[in-house]
């Protein structure tokens, strides 16, 4: 027998309530991701999108599963926060190394350019005889 079908209508419209924010937010971070132009500006949707999320979901798992067990179960609560705590700490180190590669390879090219320009000028007979 599906417990689901057992549920009560005052635990089944709250779990139901947050099943659907915690996927729709999910569903915007996933559409922030693919629409969002630059890496920089990407990292934002979809670290709100998991974080709550998932809340929303873990919050939905914890409703049902307390009714169904009958004693409380708040196990969900420490996946969803840790996933809160994880994510956006993740992304802001990725982006800050992505931001120190960016750096270093702007920094090569600069340095690349200064010695192909002064390779040019130690060629060019007009600029020798100055």
């Amino acid at each position: 027998m599906n417990p689901a079908i057992d549920l009560p209508l005052w635990a089944a419209i709250p779990a139901a309530a947050f099943l659907v924010i915690g996927a729709t937010l999910a569903l915007i971070g996933s559409f922030g991701l693919a629409r969002i132009p630059t890496f920089f500006e990407r990292l934002h949707a979809p670290t709100l999108g998991t974080s709550w999320g998932v809340a929303g979901i873990a919050i939905c798992s914890m409703i049902v599963s307390t009714v169904v067990t009958g004693r409380p179960i708040i196990h969900e609560l420490l996946i969803a926060i840790f996933i809160m705590i994880t994510t956006p700490v993740t992304l802001m180190l990725l982006g800050r190394a992505v931001l120190y590669r960016h750096q270093a390879e702007k920094a090569e090219a600069e340095m690349k350019r200064a010695a192909l320009e002064r390779a040019e000028r130690a060629l060019d007979p007009k600029t020798a005889e100055d």
